[in-house]
């Protein structure tokens, strides 16, 4: 693999050219053994360009071939997303799950699993895993002046006192 046409790759993604990216992308696996890396930014760039379905296949080749710390995160979840807008809800929901195991501290991750949690139909769970989030990671003066009852009232939303 060419190092200056993955470069260039990426620099086409940066700018939002997906499909041209996607092209020297391509061009890359059809020549060379890849890495998890190169599969994962033509999944994302599938992703970008609203080709979900195309880009499942290779999140998860990318997550099987290794890929380094940032890119494993962003794959975890493109993929738990992309599982999710396809209606995969269980396969999203493992997908982020791991992704959460594995990056306990990211937020986005925990947020889109709460998109997921609702699509299964556990809305308290959803709900929860939300307001957590908001709580850990605002600087609204306002939401932090009852973080302590939100995270009081958040794992007991049907309790009535």
């Amino acid at each position: 693999m060419s190092e200056k046409q993955l470069e260039a790759a990426l620099e086409l993604q940066k700018q939002g050219k997906f499909a041209e990216s996607n092209d020297i992308l391509r061009d890359i696996m059809s020549h060379t053994n890849c890495q998890g890396d190169v599969y994962y930014h033509y999944a994302s760039n599938c992703d970008s360009q609203g080709n979900e379905r195309e880009a499942v296949g290779y999140y998860e080749k990318a997550i099987q071939e290794g890929l380094s710390s940032e890119d494993l995160q962003g794959a975890y979840l493109g993929l738990g997303s992309t599982y999710r807008t396809l209606g995969m809800y269980k396969e999203s929901d493992k997908t982020l799950r791991k992704g959460i195991e594995t990056f306990p501290n990211d937020y986005a991750l925990k947020v889109f699993h709460a998109l997921t949690l609702y699509n299964l139909g556990n809305y308290e769970a959803s709900t929860q895993l939300l307001l957590k989030c908001i709580t850990d990671t605002t600087d609204d003066a306002e939401v932090l002046r009852y973080k302590r009852a939100i995270d009081f009232y958040a794992p007991q939303l049907d309790k009535v006192w």
